[in-house]
């Protein structure tokens, strides 16, 4: 990515709202990606953290309990209580995987208090600063699935509607879905009438903004794409737990597909096998979004159902197989579909692989060049929703 630095820019400070997930290596390497895009361009830049939906206090909760019956009430209390015995119990089951996530989560706040600049404060849909307007001059909401229902329940502080219409700006924004659930449609469409900028990160998402507003969204990709290879490198650190032969990395967020089982087996007599995202592997559990970078940079060849794995392989220039997820886990076809094909790269999907030559065979010749027309067509998206305008020179 050529990014500008000789040129002098008004500064401009900057709100991030996205997805505040310390789990999840894509959610924190497109946030740490989306805030150097935009301090590239000579702003200064803060994420907020946010919960986008309400937690009942005391007093709501006593408030609400006064205006049940005492039938209402009763029952009320002993499916929580029921509850409650449950949470404990499968506590009590699960207290190994309530560690490793413990740990894992440690790692990815300090991974964050490393590289990205959070707010000292939360808001909430009923704790927002009166003042907040005032603080920014730019909202941007996104990456990420921000307005994903499943996730977000559809919260307006995805569509920034605390702040004046002129202020909000979606970067790169995702649905995460291709058809919105009814019960949105009403909001999502006023809100997103409201929005001046709008910008998504697939096809099916541009889709369902023209249905709802009649609007033309622009398709940019992932702000984890923005960042060179080298830009990334810079961040990551030796995984600890990195074998020392070569080997092959899964990373499946949904179950792994049986027909891959057989060739994971195959494969293992000449590679290490490690699997990423597998809890049975405790000390690669916990790697954090430094070590993830490292570990696919490292490999000789990824397999995987997730779409930020899919972007660093691209990026790394690595051999790799997309697989559609199963499970319970919610789907990314929607963006894979939109990635692979902006990048001619659908022949990497597991239905196109013919034989065990094509798990190696991969050409990356063509991807730089549309990589620079993408981050080209992303900046000047951003200046003119920035309203960035370079100084006049003496």
């Amino acid at each position: 990515m050529v990014l500008i630095h000789h040129m002098k820019y008004i500064m401009k400070k900057v709100g991030i709202i996205t997805i505040c997930d310390y789990n999840n290596y894509g959610n924190r390497l497109q946030n740490y990606a989306t805030q150097e895009v935009i301090k590239s361009l000579g702003c200064e830049v803060e994420t907020i953290v946010n919960l986008p939906y309400i937690k009942l206090g005391f007093t709501d909760y006593i408030n609400k309990a006064r205006r049940m019956s005492i039938i209402e009430l009763s029952k009320k209390i002993f499916y929580r209580i029921c509850y409650r015995i449950c949470y404990f119990i499968k506590k009590i089951i699960n207290r190994k995987k309530c560690v490793l996530a413990k740990k894992r989560k440690i790692a990815f706040k300090q991974f964050t208090e490393k590289y990205i600049n959070e707010t000292d404060y939360i808001i909430t849909p009923d704790c927002i600063p009166n003042d907040i307007k005032d603080k920014y001059d730019y909202f941007i909401a996104g990456s990420d699935q921000v307005w994903n229902p499943n996730f977000r329940k559809g919260s307006f502080i995805d569509f920034l509607t605390f702040v004046p219409k002129e202020k909000r700006i979606a970067y790169s924004a995702s649905f995460g879905m291709t058809n919105l659930p009814d019960e949105y449609i009403s909001n999502y469409s006023r809100w997103l009438s409201e929005m001046p900028h709008i910008s998504v990160r697939e096809e099916a998402g541009a889709k369902i903004v023209k249905d709802l507003t009649g609007k033309d969204a622009i398709v940019l990709v992932d702000p984890t794409l923005m960042l060179t290879k080298e830009q990334w490198l810079s961040i990551s650190k030796p995984a600890l737990h990195k074998p020392d032969k070569p080997y092959i990395l899964t990373y499946f967020l949904g179950e792994t597909p049986p027909e891959i089982e057989e060739k994971i087996y195959f494969f293992s007599k000449c590679y290490d096998i490690v699997n990423l995202a597998d809890m049975e592997d405790e000390n690669r559990y916990v790697a954090d979004p430094a070590e993830f970078l490292d570990y696919i940079n490292s490999s000789s060849l990824v397999l995987t159902d997730s779409f930020h794995g899919t972007i660093f392989s691209i990026l790394f220039e690595k051999p790799f197989i997309v697989f559609n997820r199963i499970g319970n886990t919610p789907s990314m076809n929607s963006r894979i579909d939109t990635l692979l094909s902006k990048f001619h790269l659908d022949s990497r999907r597991w239905d196109n692989i013919r034989n065990a030559d094509d798990f190696f065979k991969i050409d990356f010749s063509h991807v730089h060049e549309i990589l620079e027309y993408e981050r080209n067509k992303a900046i000047k998206y951003l200046k003119n929703a920035l309203d960035i305008k370079e100084e006049n020179k003496l």
